[in-house]
């Protein structure tokens, strides 16, 4: 039987570019009303021939013995599959694998109605991938119902009954479409012969598929990216065209609903069926009726209705249909004997407190109004609506209806800052700006305070505050990498409150190796990439945490992202380049329901894209200037031959270059002459004599015997260990015998670097820290005198936190300022750019000439910086 001759189908666009998974749907509508089990296989099949063929369309290589699930997330995870078709696709790899179950314990539990649910999912992805990689503008159609079975339900006949309407509506419109339909319809001539054919169908298209699946595993390679790009843009189009229809949209809620721990089936669970609430159950009661209509979803928290739902197809605006669910929750619902949870409320305008809208779609930014879970808080008129990614558990609605905002943000202003340890003026004011900004209804705020002014000390008394006066219930104290989080913890820990107790005598602190917080839990630290792990990488079976886990959070350092920090690769979670660090962060924070506060000496554009501008900044220079952080002096600038006229090899000489992508130094051989600028000398080219000659310099300059430390930022691991080597000679031929110990490199790839990182901190040696990315942000050790840099950094941001190590105060050592040594011309390149410049800009003027220049200069910024000079060089006297 030829192409020509085939039964109408909804799979038949997909002759032409792909017969394979033709077949398969085919099969699937074919095996429908005799066999649900085997029709769900065969769409499981066609969801699996699917992804894998667009994971070849974009060259991606497949894994030894990848699975459906590991192969959507990695296409989700690269941007390829938009996240609501990769919804769908898991939605029809569950239902299929419910099916081989079923079969597997000899018992054919899948009804036709899940069947044909999973078939119009099926049909609408054929029609997705079809427009993303053969025609844009393609249009599916009417679904084709398929053949009924004998013994159908009455619901099943009601849902064939409407979609035989709907296809005859669209045929009234498309006739041609309809009268080729019935000619290749006619053309099936006896019952004998479709059977054969059939059975000839299935085996060709197990052999095809089989066939399919190793070209394709040949095919995934060598896509160039570009044209990666081009399918990206291109899915994410096509799937705007995904239409489900109510029905459809309810079933997808559920799931989503039973997920989020709710008891529910809309088709059973049913306010007509007879479904009441229960004492101790959670249940998301279907159609329940109010004053003015059926609710789709009433959420009753035992016997309390909690939240009304309003559930809409998935191209309808989501935050619109939100009024329509506070409607629902202003009248009275019916069915409870008139009593509702508002009454006596100063909320008793609406019944229910609060209310969501959703078409089932998950959240994506770009399409803010008609996707995710929309959601408002009833009980203030000043509560906004906000679109949520995933709904709300029962106890998070519970504990949100405990929450009193006002209440809690009267307290505040009474609470004292009376703490085991000194809040500074500044500190305070940033604390009040924040507490301010959440009453007035933010829920993105930002502080900018310079490094080493007591950002962790600030935020641990804001927690207790909120904690204390319950405005939160639960923070998560988000970190970039391990040593922070660790530091983040101890802190909590040793820090004294009220009563001398410390933070976690109060409250209980969870350390970054624990995943799930329970019931006491008030503060967990965690790292950005263990979340991402959590929700976005989770293993299939692995719970993923809910949206209102957390009520705040506090992100540490929340610059971060300025660069791709392949030192970390090896020990964390590696990103693949900016963009990739940027979406997974702002989707983790996005992820949460969630008051977010940013924590940061040097605000970026993505910083305060994320959380707006400052509420709060406190300069480096003011911090000087109060005698809160040291100054330094103009940097050591390091002369040598190569960083003053550049590197230049001869035709034919042997150098060594630094291979980035195998961590290798290998031998090349110049085919003609060569000059490079200073700026490849931190990326390809490892040079031991400009590095000997530094290192020279520099054990003249330092002494490892001395309480005062020393930071050398190299440009890969593999320098930091030459330069290891060279500074232990250097201190060997200038002080004689100097302990090992003294010289130490801390990077990632070091032997366990977060106790090097202690003992740096902690004890007199190592005295000398080499590094490349892992000590440049966060580390709070004050001993630290003197920085080197030897490597060049593109990143104004970078900069600032390498030049913030060595700002803190350690008056035990005598520590005035600190100084830089530049092997490299970064303060040259950067100083124009940065805001960390020195306020003693000339350390030989006397007081006189600073007094002649604030009276005789012109402008009141020139007045200003000359007597912040001033005051600077007295406390230096003093």
């Amino acid at each position: 039987m030829d192409a020509q001759s085939l039964p109408p189908s909804n799979f038949a666009f997909l002759q032409a570019n792909n017969p394979q998974l033709m077949r398969l749907g085919m099969l699937a509508e074919q095996y429908f009303a005799a066999d649900p089990n085997t029709s769900l296989l065969k769409q499981r099949q066609f969801a699996e021939l699917l992804t894998q063929s667009v994971a070849a369309n974009v060259g991606l290589a497949a894994l030894p013995n990848e699975n459906q699930y590991s192969l959507l997330r990695e296409l989700q995870d690269r941007g390829i599959l938009p996240r609501d078709v990769c919804d769908l696709l898991h939605a029809v790899r569950k239902a299929g694998n419910d099916a081989n179950h079923a079969l597997a314990g000899d018992a054919l539990v899948a009804d036709h109605s899940a069947a044909l649910r999973s078939l119009k999912l099926v049909w609408q992805l054929g029609g997705w991938y079809h427009r993303t990689f053969v025609n844009k503008q393609f249009k599916t159609g009417a679904f084709i119902p398929p053949q009924p079975p004998k013994d159908e339900s009455v619901a099943l006949r009601t849902e064939l009954e409407r979609l035989n309407q709907q296809l005859a509506d669209y045929q009234a419109t498309h006739q041609q479409t309809t009268q080729q339909l019935e000619n290749t319809a006619a053309k099936l001539k006896t019952v004998q012969e479709e059977r054969q054919f059939w059975e000839q169908m299935a085996q060709e298209a197990e052999q095809a598929r089989v066939g399919l699946q190793t070209s394709l595993a040949e095919q995934r390679a060598q896509t160039p990216q570009q044209a990666v790009a081009e399918v990206m843009a291109a899915a994410t189009e096509a799937a705007q065209d995904i239409v489900l229809d109510e029905a459809d949209t309810r079933q997808i809620i559920d799931a989503q609903l039973r997920t989020a721990g709710w008891l529910v089936d809309s088709r059973t669970l049913r306010y007509s069926a007879g479904t009441r609430p229960q004492r101790g159950k959670n249940m998301a009661i279907a159609e329940w009726p109010t004053g003015s209509g059926p609710a789709d979803y009433v959420l009753f928290v035992g016997l309390t209705p909690i939240a009304t739902v309003e559930a809409k197809r998935q191209n309808i605006d989501v935050s619109a249909a939100l009024q329509q669910a506070q409607r629902y929750s202003r009248d009275h619902i019916e069915g409870m004997g008139g009593e509702t949870l508002a009454e006596g409320a100063p909320w008793d305008k609406f019944k229910v407190p609060f209310a969501f809208s959703s078409n089932g779609r998950p959240y994506l930014r770009q399409l803010a109004t008609k996707s995710g879970t929309w959601f408002r808080d009833l009980r203030r008129d000043t509560n906004l609506a906000r679109p949520l990614d995933g709904w709300y558990t029962p106890d998070g609605l519970s504990e949100l209806l405990k929450q009193d905002a006002p209440t809690a943000h009267e307290k505040l202003k009474q609470e004292t800052f009376d703490f085991g340890f000194e809040v500074r003026d500044y500190q305070r004011t940033a604390i009040l700006k924040v507490e301010e900004g959440i009453a007035n209804g933010q829920r993105a705020l930002l502080l900018a305070m310079a490094t080493g002014t007591g950002k962790t000390k600030t935020c641990i008394a804001l927690i207790y505050r909120l904690l204390k006066t319950r405005r939160f219930r639960r923070v998560l104290f988000l970190v970039d990498r391990s040593a922070l989080g660790e530091q983040a913890a101890n802190a909590f820990g040793d820090t004294r409150m009220e009563s001398l107790q410390t933070f976690a005598d109060t409250f209980r602190v969870m350390s970054i190796d624990e995943t799930t917080p329970d019931s006491a839990t008030a503060v967990q630290v965690a790292t950005i990439q263990g979340m991402v792990r959590r929700i976005l990488l989770a293993e299939e079976g692995q719970p993923v945490p809910a949206v209102d886990q957390y009520d705040c959070i506090i992100v540490d350092e929340c610059h971060r992202g300025y660069l791709l920090d392949r030192e970390l690769s090896s020990t964390e979670l590696g990103f693949r380049d900016f963009a990739d660090y940027i979406s997974k962060y702002r989707r983790v924070l996005d992820y949460f329901d969630a008051v977010k506060i940013g924590l940061t000496a040097t605000p970026a554009p993505h910083t305060t894209d994320i959380f707006g501008l400052p509420v709060f900044t406190y300069s480096y220079r003011e911090a000087v200037v109060d005698g809160y952080l040291v100054d330094y002096e103009p940097p050591f600038q390091i002369k040598t031959t190569l960083n003053e006229g550049g590197i230049h090899f001869a035709s034919g000489e042997q150098v060594q270059v630094y291979n980035t992508r195998t961590n290798q130094i290998e031998l090349f051989k110049t085919p003609d002459q060569i000059d490079l600028e200073i700026e490849s000398f931190n990326t390809r080219v490892m040079t031991e004599p400009f590095n000997k000659v530094v290192c020279e310099y520099l054990a003249r300059e330092l002494d490892p015997n001395s309480p005062q430390k020393t930071l050398i930022f190299c440009a890969s691991d593999a320098h930091a260990d030459m330069v290891v080597a060279l500074l232990k000679a250097a201190f060997a031929s200038q002080y004689g015998e100097v302990s090992d110990d003294a010289v130490v490199k801390i990077t990632g790839k070091a032997d366990k670097p977060l106790e090097l990182i202690r003992r740096y901190k902690n004890e007199r040696n190592p005295n000398v820290a080499v590094t490349v990315d892992l000590l440049t942000t966060g580390i709070d050790v004050p001993d630290i005198c003197n920085l080197v840099f030897l490597r060049r950094v593109n990143s104004r941001i970078l900069y600032e936190q390498m030049l913030g190590r060595a700002t803190r105060l350690s008056p035990d050592i005598g520590k005035q300022t600190f100084r830089v040594f530049d092997a490299v011309q970064l303060y040259e390149g950067l100083q124009k750019f940065s805001n960390m410049k020195p306020v003693v800009v000339n350390p030989n003027a006397t007081f006189a000439q600073l007094a002649d220049e604030i009276r005789d200069v012109l402008t009141d910024d020139a007045r200003e910086l000359a007597r912040d000079e001033f005051i600077v060089k007295l406390r230096h006297k003093q």
